[in-house]
């Protein structure tokens, strides 16, 4: 059983701990059933992204993007979705939405007893972080920056690292409030998918009322169709299917280990970057402003009880599968 990745070329550690979590999870799934595939982290449930005549063991995925799926054929078998939302489109008992699976990253021994190392981190979409200029913003806002692009188990740590979270990035707060680090949502954009928001929110009883951040470049406003000083741009043309669109390959800079290496600024670089930071000053307003707002966090009881829940499905998973 191999669980299903999507790959992007940008990278999204939302979509990429797939390649890891589920070995925790579920030890031995990929030496058994090589016809089943494993529908996991991710908000894939839609009638194109997937393969039609496999079969498919859902575990917490979620529903956001394109068509609903037929799900009565013979090739699904829905253990548990993301949230009573996805239950509901997909005409499921209540019962089966339960959480988002990427909460159980918490059991792992690679991210237990990690000690607190930044304040305030930011972890934007990754489309503002492929178009915007947010590490620029983040520095006269006074919070750290972290790219949702990067390795999944880095990015992770660091999420976990923090004192408080501002997250455009879903999984950004889905793992924030796993880990117990208050959390507050904003978004750059008016086509921000809510339901999948609203989707795990509920499951873990907090609401989603995400605070409105300026985009931060004029390519990020054109990408998003939004605005940027007076400009207008028209909204992109139909949904993305899943988030697949095809994005240029990440070129950030270059690191050696954990540790990120930066040229050296010219002055011409640095006179540049003040132009930015001035253009981008509502942006960087906004993110300050929320970096102070009162944070979310769902309550333990909650939370414990979504996990609980969850493990007695994968031990029906073991049962049946393993």
């Amino acid at each position: 059983m191999k669980p299903y990745h999507w790959e992007s070329h940008h990278g999204n550690f939302g979509d990429d701990l797939n390649l890891w979590l589920w070995d925790f999870l579920l030890p031995g799934l990929r030496d058994v059933h090589d016809d089943v595939m494993l529908v996991g982290v991710g908000t894939v449930l839609n009638d194109v992204l997937l393969p039609a005549r496999q079969r498919k063991l859902v575990i917490g995925s979620g529903y956001g993007y394109g068509a609903v799926p037929d799900t009565s054929t013979e090739f699904w078998d829905i253990r548990c979705v993301r949230g009573e939302k996805t239950a509901a489109k997909l005409g499921l008992a209540p019962e089966k939405g339960i959480v988002d699976p990427a909460v159980m990253v918490t059991e792992m021994p690679d991210f237990k007893g990690l000690p607190k190392l930044y304040k305030k981190t930011f972890v934007p979409h990754w489309e503002s972080a492929e178009f915007g200029m947010w590490e620029t913003v983040c520095e006269p806002a006074g919070l750290t920056y972290l790219d949702p692009r990067g390795e999944a188990k880095a990015v992770i740590r660091a999420i976990a690292q923090s004192e408080f979270i501002v997250a455009e990035s879903m999984h950004g707060a889905i793992l924030a409030d796993a880990f117990r680090v208050p959390w507050v949502a904003v978004s750059t954009s008016p086509s921000i998918n809510s339901f999948k928001w609203s989707d795990w929110a509920g499951s873990v009883g907090v609401d989603y009322q995400p605070r409105y951040v300026p985009v931060s470049t004029r390519a990020e406003a054109a990408k998003k169709g939004s605005r940027f000083w007076g400009m207008s741009f028209p909204p992109p043309a139909g949904p993305v299917i899943a988030e697949t669109g095809s994005v240029p390959a990440y070129e950030g800079p270059a690191h050696e280990g954990d540790v990120l290496v930066r040229p050296q600024e010219t002055q011409s670089r640095s006179l540049r970057k003040l132009a930015k930071q001035v253009l981008a000053a509502p942006s960087t307003l906004a993110l300050w402003q929320a970096s102070r707002a009162e944070p979310r966090l769902s309550p333990d009881g909650r939370l414990e009880e979504r996990k609980e829940r969850f493990a007695a499905v994968l031990e029906t998973v073991k049962r049946d599968y393993l």
